[in-house]
């Protein structure tokens, strides 16, 4: 059966007359009796009595208008569907970030993606790095947050964003904290709160003090950089820590200090090779831009190297 064949059958029982039935439709009397007819041809069924050129519904049109008005209604719901996601107000976006973005400026990535998309779903997952280039190559999440390191060797696309250089934190009374910048020779002996083993800026930091004989006492390990900061502003020993974890040290105790020589990485925005973005997550994408931009606007993040 054709759409146009249930919608001048729902316009005649809504009506009560094959004239007024065209009227709503906008087409000539004669096309809603074709229409009416070929419906009844295809059903197998009678939807009319007729007389004297008088249509009359039958018991049986009653009973099949009832199951057109949900068809019509669901046809509606697919029009409007069909509408909001043509104007990316429809549909999810499913995130996957390190946990330091998760709890600093992705909360405002969310906030000015739902203001102009209030009807899209968004879910953002904190993960580590192997975990969330894992969830781009199985196609689990739209985007990732991460840092470079052999992201192409697990099937994603990568987008350089900005320049991270690592800072050292300490309380505010520790004696590290009148220095302008902490040279990494002065980090020997001190006592440090870290991430855990498996975290890549601690990777990268063991192996940095491991070449230049750096010796550290270890108070405490961490998977989450808040905790690393909260430990820091009680007084328990210094860090160092991703750039953007500045953010978290507002209102607190704690004061960040840059390191020489610096320690430096790229934040990259990770997309799956195999699958292209939908509209939504691309309109989200353009929000993490805005972002960044932001952020190196701050002096938190860097430009990137030319070249």
């Amino acid at each position: 059966m054709k759409l146009k064949e249930i919608e001048a059958f729902d316009a005649f029982m809504k009506h009560g007359t094959t004239m007024a039935a065209a009227d709503a439709l906008a087409i000539s009397q004669s096309m809603v009796s074709r229409l009416l007819s070929g419906l009844e041809e295809e059903l197998g069924f009678a939807l009319f009595k007729r007389s004297r050129n008088q249509l009359a519904p039958t018991e049986e049109a009653f009973l099949y208008h009832a199951s057109v008005l949900r068809l019509m209604a669901s046809i509606r719901d697919t029009q409007k569907d069909a509408e909001a996601i043509s104007n990316n107000q429809l549909g999810n976006v499913v995130v996957a970030a390190q946990p330091i973005f998760c709890d600093t400026f992705l909360l405002d990535v969310v906030k000015r993606f739902k203001l102009r998309h209030p009807k899209v779903g968004v879910r953002v997952i904190d993960a580590g790095l192997q975990e969330l280039l894992k969830m781009i190559d199985n196609n689990t999440c739209d985007v990732a947050l991460g840092i470079t390191l052999e992201a192409d060797t697990y099937g994603a696309s990568v987008t350089r964003l900005a320049r991270c250089s690592a800072r050292c934190i300490m309380h505010r009374e520790h004696e590290l904290a009148a220095e302008q910048v902490v040279p990494i020779a002065n980090l020997q002996n001190q006592t440090f709160v870290e991430l855990m083993a498996d975290s890549p800026l601690r990777a990268r930091v063991d192996y940095i003090m491991q070449t230049i004989d750096i010796k550290r006492h270890i108070a405490a390990e961490l998977r989450h950089m808040r905790g690393v900061c909260a430990l820091v502003d009680r007084g328990v020993g210094i860090a160092v820590i991703d750039p953007i974890a500045e953010l978290l040290l507002q209102g607190t105790a704690v004061v960040s200090k840059p390191l020489e020589p610096a320690i430096e990485w790229e934040i990259a925005l990770l997309k799956s090779k195999s699958r292209p973005l939908s509209k939504v997550a691309d309109a989200f994408c353009e929000d993490i831009y805005q972002e960044i931009d932001n952020l190196k606007e701050m002096g938190i993040l860097q430009p990137l190297h030319s070249g």
